[in-house]
């Protein structure tokens, strides 16, 4: 075995170097923020340790705010799920062109992380009390959105608006399990006199039921972390965890910097839960469709 020389022992691993900005990315603004949101959650102003951020967690306003978020994040995921799966199907098993899978995909990946302030500017300057589609409508068909109850700074006009990025997010992953889904099991379906709802009920969806599910869970941690979106369409009209967050660290002297990172703590648990679940099903499911 030839040896080694001083110079190849210490050759730097350029390889490696290609990362080198992810990890600094990744260093700086996701696992040092992240510790500095853990650690303060357990401490006073002073510094000193304490569990009393967490318990103040237990009150009337806090709690509503995270039953509000969790219903959001509930609806929305299981909106862009049916309504993401149901657009996936169409374009891999419906018949439809093949120029309109492309397209489709592309648009879902761009749509998928377009959030915060230009997705709330866009959706008031269109379903807003002035926007375009609410004048039209008002105008030449007589029908007035306001007055039938619909207010796009509410909880439902904030589900309308997150089912724009959750939608995408949905067609993105499921699509490629669907495409997992082989042609044999059909085939052997209908050779035993399965109909095409029969197949569905008991060979495809069974199969698909862990991306479904990590899927939903997934879309659900996206919705219950988005902050910038809420907060520019709502303000402090809708009682939800990230706008209390932004009212406690925004750093006027009526904040609590401390229970906003035990609010944040909460909300990285929350999460954390969401996306285990998700790459826990999602292994599951690619046992199937290998």
């Amino acid at each position: 075995m030839p040896k080694q020389t001083g110079g190849q022992r210490l050759r730097l691993p350029l390889e490696w170097l290609g990362i080198l900005p992810f990890v600094v990315f990744a260093v700086l603004f996701l696992i040092l923020p992240t510790m500095k949101i853990v650690v303060g959650a357990f401490q006073t102003p002073d510094g000193g340790f304490t569990l009393q951020n967490l318990l103040d967690l237990n009150t009337p306003s806090i709690r509503s705010a995270y039953w509000t978020s969790i219903k959001l994040s509930f609806v929305t995921a299981l909106l862009g799920c049916a309504i993401g799966f149901a657009m996936a199907a169409a374009v891999v098993f419906g018949g439809m062109p093949k120029g309109v899978r492309n397209p489709l995909v592309t648009f879902s990946g761009v749509a998928s992380n377009f959030a915060g302030v230009p997705l709330a500017f866009a959706f008031i300057a269109t379903l807003g009390p002035v926007g375009l589609v609410t004048v039209w409508l008002r105008t030449e068909f007589g029908i007035n959105l306001r007055a039938m109850g619909f207010n796009l700074l509410s909880f439902w006009g904030l589900v309308i608006t997150y089912l724009f990025f959750q939608i995408p997010l949905m067609i993105l992953i499921i699509i490629p399990a669907l495409d997992g889904l082989k042609r044999e099991w059909r085939e052997a379906a209908a050779v035993l006199g399965a109909t095409g709802a029969q197949y569905w009920r008991m060979v495809a969806l069974p199969i698909l039921f862990p991306s479904l599910l990590g899927t939903f869970a997934l879309l659900f941690a996206n919705a219950f972390g988005a902050v910038a979106t809420a907060f520019a369409l709502t303000g402090p009209q809708l009682n939800i965890v990230p706008i209390k967050l932004f009212a406690q660290i925004r750093g006027d002297v009526l904040g609590n910097p401390n229970l906003g990172y035990a609010l944040a703590f909460g909300m990285i648990v929350i999460t954390a839960l969401a996306n285990f679940l998700y790459i826990w099903l999602r292994v599951r499911s690619e046992r199937w469709l290998k």
